[in-house]
């Protein structure tokens, strides 16, 4: 339920805006000029979402698509994402947004045909730029989950029509979620992948608060690989426990038993890690969870890290067990490592 919905007065009659109200429940309208003059202007605490959660519906102004981080995805190939929405109803322990906004408020951005124009003039930019076997990634899910709310935001199919039509495109939506409808009623297409975050099923109901289960969210990648839609697996963030690698071992197995990995276009690897600021709010808001059991320390790009022996040592057992399961080496890569 949403306390509150903050509309743009410009956008207020916009389908998607009313498809919003539609499927999501809440319980009053306000109209409002621009959301930037209210979304985060006075500091709301993290865990207030879990009582008093408002939303905004507005237009994505400044720049609509960036290019990602070094280690974002697959190396050699440039990588963009674009932003469809800030902040997720889901609460994962160690997630970054807890630092990130000033508030766990939710904002969707309608303004789609704007954000793909943008992305149509990178592409053709791009495309003079590479070489005629590259691809050009765009990512969606960087400052919120990309399927979580689909049916509601209802703004997939028209990133279907982009991508189809873009051939040396490709989409990765990225998700921790098992809400899969939305993209079952396109056609696959081999430019568009659903990449899944997943975690041992203990770690997640540990710290991957609201969430669908590990169970679930593999369920729904077979129903999708099953049905001709490429998927890609995100073990990210890797947390230490003592059963750590038997925990990992289980989840292959599972993962195993219900999905043919030699098909999934690529999985990577990262180990849980914060910028100073979200740790901070990561101690203060679950001074209790087993994250902070292990030693973390500042790493090389600033980000607070276990030590880089730990971190090779657990990235490298976790690519052994990938190499037993016949996962070609070229689709394993680690996230944000140097």
């Amino acid at each position: 339920m949403i306390e509150n919905f903050y509309i743009e007065e410009e956008i207020f009659r916009h389908p998607l805006t009313e498809n919003i109200l539609k499927r999501i429940p809440h319980k009053n309208i306000e109209l409002i000029q621009n959301y930037a003059d209210f979304f985060g202007r006075v500091k709301k605490p993290y865990l207030q979402k879990r009582n008093n959660l408002n939303a905004f519906i507005a237009q994505k102004k400044g720049q609509l698509v960036k290019s990602a981080p070094d280690a974002y995805g697959l190396s050699g190939e440039p990588h963009f994402y674009y932003i469809h929405a800030y902040n997720c109803i889901y609460e994962c322990e160690y997630c970054y947004l807890q630092g990130h906004f000033n508030s766990p408020d939710l904002v969707f951005f309608v303004n789609h045909n704007e954000i793909i124009a943008e992305m149509q003039k990178v592409y053709d930019r791009e495309i003079i730029k590479q070489e005629a076997d590259k691809k050009i990634w765009f990512h969606a899910g960087e400052f919120s989950d990309s399927l979580a709310l689909s049916h509601a935001t209802n703004e997939i199919s028209l990133y279907h029509n982009f991508f189809e039509i873009n051939k040396r495109a490709m989409l990765e939506l990225r998700t921790k979620s098992a809400n899969i409808n939305e993209i079952l009623k396109l056609k696959p297409l081999p430019n568009i992948v659903t990449s899944f975050s997943l975690s041992p099923s203990q770690r997640a109901k540990k710290t991957d608060l609201k969430t669908p289960s590990t169970k679930h969210r593999i369920l729904a990648m077979s129903k999708l690989q099953n049905s001709g839609h490429k998927v890609a697996i995100h073990l990210d963030p890797i947390v230490y426990e003592d059963n750590f690698q038997v925990a990992y071992q289980e989840l292959f197995h599972e993962l195993d038993q219900n999905l043919d990995l030699t098909k999934v276009e690529y999985i990577s690897a990262g180990v849980v890690r914060f910028t100073k600021d979200v740790y901070a709010q990561v101690e203060k808001n679950y001074p209790q969870s087993d994250i902070h059991a292990a030693e973390m320390i500042k790493s090389f790009d600033g980000k607070v890290r276990y030590p880089r022996p730990m971190r090779r040592w657990m990235l490298s057992s976790i690519e052994d067990q990938l190499l037993k399961l016949k996962i070609n080496t070229e689709k394993i890569y680690l996230c944000m490592e140097d």
